[in-house]
């Protein structure tokens, strides 16, 4: 489901969007600023097991998953990052680290933090480490139907409470 089949279902659900290429990024961070683009605006794709379960939560690339925090918001006990080898094997299309944020085409329940909701644009990776697409959140919602909650908190945020 990765580019060429993310972009031609795009098309046939009629979604105005545009898609760019940029040099090889490998952060949701470096990809916005690659494309001189707001961190606010780059939709970053975090992978979780949440109770045994997949889970793709979307989020700014400024911001980072508060882990203290999302068992409470999703509804689970046990939340951990996934491996690399469970996110490669869910995604088999698309290169590890640049999956787009459309889990309901992997079957996967996807959670967006509040925080990208507020964004009119959103951009994200496409499969690749080169590629994005540009497209209303309005859209990406309509066809994704994410739960929307807040699970995010942003970089210095997180540094601050660590170091307090």
């Amino acid at each position: 489901m990765c580019k060429d089949q993310l972009i031609t279902y795009l098309q046939e659900q009629h979604i105005a969007f545009e898609t760019q290429q940029h040099r090889v990024a490998f952060t949701a961070q470096d990809v916005a600023t690659s494309e001189r683009i707001r961190n606010d605006m780059m939709a970053k794709v975090v992978i979780v097991v949440a109770d045994g379960n997949l889970v793709m939560l979307v989020l700014p690339a400024s911001y980072r998953v508060n882990f203290v925090q999302l068992p409470e918001v999703i509804g689970a006990k046990e939340v951990w990052l996934a491996s690399e080898t469970e996110v490669a094997a869910a995604f088999p299309d698309c290169e590890v680290g640049a999956m787009p944020p459309f889990g309901n085409l992997y079957n996967l329940p996807v959670y967006v933090d509040s925080r990208l909701a507020a964004e009119d644009v959103i951009v994200f990776q496409v499969g690749t480490h080169t590629d994005t697409i540009h497209m209303k959140y309005a859209d990406f919602a309509r066809l994704v139907e994410p739960k929307m909650v807040s699970f995010a908190a942003h970089f210095r945020e997180m540094s601050a409470h660590l170091t307090s």
